[in-house]
């Protein structure tokens, strides 16, 4: 029996594995019109999310709202 968390936990500098986490459970969503504030609540209640929510910034959200976007049209 472990204390761990059943995964590794995300941080803001995991950007593509917050995507992933991100395109798993909103694989559906209209990316084009998710704003900064809900992706952010999106992040925080990932259930491996442990940073801090009051760091995150703009700059942070815009790239990991990039990066799914990229992420998306590859397939």
């Amino acid at each position: 029996m472990s204390d761990e968390p059943a995964a590794n936990p995300l941080y803001w500098d995991n950007s593509y594995e917050i995507v992933l986490a991100l395109m798993e459970l909103y694989s559906e969503v209209d990316i084009d019109t998710v704003g900064l504030e809900q992706l952010c609540q999106w992040i925080i209640t990932l259930p491996n999310f442990a940073d801090d929510p009051d760091i995150v910034t703009e700059d942070i959200l815009n790239e990991i709202l990039r990066e799914w976007y990229e992420e998306r049209n590859v397939e």
